[in-house]
């Protein structure tokens, strides 16, 4: 082959590599441009004033009483004209120096340089927005860092295009230094000068304009009062950042740097507004989101909302949870709810303990990535069998050794130990856990499900038996569901708001509206249950003198694999619930560590929930007269071995008995013994979220047997069917 026919092929394979990458690089754009358009075609409208941002939302209780302002109420808006060159210097240059520069509301050169560095360093340390795109973003979307979609993306640069093609950059610049938030409820740098040195922007050194304009980028980690040395970093970054764009001199710089950031700061005392949101803070985060949910923007929307808070309430929940009840470690949290059962206000919601001051933080009262331990029982494994199977408090239960169906995995008890045949009754008051899945089992988990998927609790559909011991759910959601316990079968969905009036006036209501989930004599007999939780099972520790009320503990243990990494928390309890209830008020509390390495829960710590429970439910009660729940007609009771028994009427003949899991026949009727009173005084809840692999079953047949083998001094005999399993 000649030389030139060599160089021909070569050249002639390069022409090709060339094509072929033009194609694809215009299939690329294309498809690109596709998307793009196809993400922005539902991109929301923007106006001047929503930009303008006027508009505060004020917050009222149901006695009308107002309460707070969300927003700009007493944000001054502060023109262009009267936000000093020095304020606009810093904050261009911390936070887009190429503001002035850009002509299409993005900075290409910008988004390139962000993104280099971010790869580089494998992780989001610099951001690519500009000014006018963090407008358009605190304007129409949310700031959560789980919204930052592609289509969100898309439709922030097509707005901000519009708007800069619509407005000057000093409009833009205004709008965006008046709605900026500056922690403590206030909005805007014109405020914030005022609340922090209650001076005007043009009366603030340098220093101080730099303050202001870094904590823009977080305010309440850069918060002077609390963290000044994080404060200091931050507001010397904005000097750097300032002199490095040739805004101020080195002697300017060198002289602001070594001033305390808090001179000139006002110190606030007894701020009402500061206290009042450590303790309201889950609770505005709750309305807040309701009111989005609800089609409305609560900052600019210029709402009247009815909040359902009792603010006495919320007020002592949080001081008992923070400086009068007992807990492991400053640690140690705590989410809470307090219900009315009868209309489904949440009248009060703790989100944590022992916190710094955050706004909008998390809250543990709605988070269900938790264990809900033995709390879950009566609402998913008893009530379905009463409603669906017509059984009796007096229903026999199999406590004996039980192994899932289709596996290999026993299910163990607290006391890994089984207590043979006993009551519904006495299995869910001393919380055996062997029994609820037995329950679980013979009502079916599609019709358990429904039934709880009626008072909005979700039980994933790939859920095995196990849920019945342990589901994932908030306080929230087990307050809403024990409130129909407590109102006779009516569920109340659980609201933090009742009204909003625009506006124009238009007035929206939103009480919940009570629908039934279950027969009265299902919320009956599952009450008159839970009331022997308290005077004489798991949870005796919350009962109070001359109080008609009912409850269940929870507790889940750590798995295997959290035991091998952390073996000291043997024997002590990952989470602690306790969930009761009177006829006026429903309180749902879990306890425990937000991370394994926060540590574990000691004796203190223990009965930290039922502690709360009972100092809550003793004030919430403390001007109510206390009633019993009347017996439907529908029950009647039985004394069945000295236990008073509950029976739906006309289906009181002496109770059944659930079978095991295996292969089964039932043989002749015939007399067993029935043992009262022979379970041991069982002082806290030792239930079992997570199982063993079989192991040691003759110890625990053992165990079994030996607790029917006591004097025969406190026995009696009834005859119920015995099933056994066939050989």
């Amino acid at each position: 082959m000649s030389t030139s026919r060599k160089h021909n092929n070569k050249y002639g394979s390069v022409f090709t590599l060339m094509k072929i990458f033009i194609i694809i690089l215009a299939l690329f754009i294309t498809g690109g441009c596709i998307l793009f358009f196809y993400y922005v075609k539902d991109t929301p409208t923007i106006t001047s004033s929503q930009l303008h941002g006027e508009g505060s939302s004020k917050l009222y209780t149901t006695d009308g009483k107002f309460y707070m302002s969300l927003g700009l109420d007493k944000n001054r808006y502060t023109p262009i004209s009267e936000i000093p060159q020095s304020m606009r210097d810093a904050v261009i240059s911390i936070e887009d120096k190429r503001f002035y520069k850009e002509k299409i509301g993005l900075d290409p050169i910008r988004i390139t340089s962000s993104t280099l560095k971010n790869i580089k360093n494998r992780a989001v340390v610099e951001g690519g927005s500009t000014i006018t795109q963090q407008l358009i973003k605190l304007t129409l979307f949310s700031t959560k860092t789980s919204d930052r979609t592609m289509k969100r993306k898309a439709q922030e640069a097509w707005l901000a295009v519009q708007v800069s093609n619509k407005y000057s950059k000093d409009k833009i610049l205004e709008y965006y230094l008046n709605k900026v938030y500056m922690n403590y409820n206030i909005y805007g740098v014109g405020t914030a000068a005022k609340y922090f040195y209650n001076k005007k922007l043009k009366d603030l050194n340098l220093s101080q304009t730099a303050l202001l304009a870094g904590m823009i980028n977080a305010p309440s980690t850069y918060d002077p009062y609390i963290f000044p040395k994080a404060a200091t970093y931050r507001r010397n970054l904005v000097l750097k950042a300032m002199l490095n764009n040739k805004k101020i001199t080195q002697q300017e710089y060198s002289q602001a740097i070594k001033e305390n950031v808090q001179d000139g700061l006002i110190r606030i005392k007894n701020d009402d507004l500061s206290q009042r949101r450590k303790m309201d803070d889950p609770y505005l985060k709750e309305v807040i989101n309701e009111v989005h949910r609800l089609g409305y923007d609560p900052y600019k929307d210029k709402l009247k909302i009815t909040i359902n808070m009792d603010s006495a309430a919320q007020k002592q929940l949080y001081e008992l949870a923070n400086n009068k009840v007992k807990f492991s470690s400053d640690k140690m949290q705590v989410g809470a709810t307090v219900l009315d059962p009868n209309n489904g206000h949440v009248l009060a919601i703790l989100g944590g303990r022992k916190l710094p001051n955050i706004q909008l933080g998390l809250n543990r009262a709605v988070q269900t990535d938790r264990s809900s331990g033995s709390s879950i029982k009566p609402i998913l494994d008893y009530a379905p069998a009463l409603e669906y199977k017509g059984w009796s408090s007096a229903q026999i239960l199999a406590d004996t050794p039980y192994i899932y169906r289709g596996s290999n995995t026993q299910l163990y008890n607290w006391d890994n130990a089984y207590w043979g045949n006993i009551t519904m009754r006495q299995a869910l008051t001393q919380s055996r856990n062997v029994p609820a899945i037995r329950a679980l089992e013979a009502v079916g988990m599609d019709k358990a499900t429904k039934f709880v998927n009626n008072m909005d609790i979700d039980i994933p559909k790939d859920q095995g038996l196990s849920v019945g011991i342990g589901a994932n759910v908030s306080t929230a959601q087990l307050a809403g569901a024990y409130g129909a316990l407590a109102t006779e079968g009516i569920y109340y969905q659980p609201k933090f708001i009742s009204k909003i009036e625009t506006a124009d006036g238009t007035v929206q209501n939103y009480n919940s509206s009570g629908k039934r989930v279950m027969k009265q004599s299902t919320a009956y007999m599952i009450t008159d249950m839970l009331k022997d939780v308290i005077n004489n099972g798991t949870g005796k520790s919350v009962k109070l003198k001359g109080l008609y009320q009912a409850g269940k503990t929870g507790t889940v243990k750590y798995s295997e694999d959290e035991l091998t990494k952390y073996p000291s928390y043997a024997n002590t309890p990952k989470d602690s619930w306790f969930v009761g209830y009177t006829k006026e008020y429903v309180i749902s509390i879990w306890t425990g560590y937000d991370r394994l390495s926060d540590g574990k829960i000691n004796s203190d710590g223990e009965l930290s929930a039922q502690n709360l429970y009972k100092s809550m439910m003793k004030y919430m009660m403390a001007n109510k007269r206390s009633t019993d729940w009347i017996k439907p007609r529908s029950v009647i009771t039985k004394n069945v071995n000295g236990t008073r028994e509950v029976f739906l009427k006309g289906n009181s003949t002496s109770p059944g008995s659930i079978k095991s899991n295996q292969s089964q026949k039932v043989i002749k009727k015939r007399p067993q013994q029935f043992v009262k009173n022979i379970q041991p005084n069982i002082q806290e809840d030792k239930d079992i979220s997570n199982e063993k692999s079989v192991n040691n079953q003759s110890n625990s047949n053992t165990n079994s047997s030996s607790q029917t083998q006591n004097s025969q001094t406190d026995q009696e005999i009834i005859y119920y069917y015995y099933y056994e399993p066939e050989n």
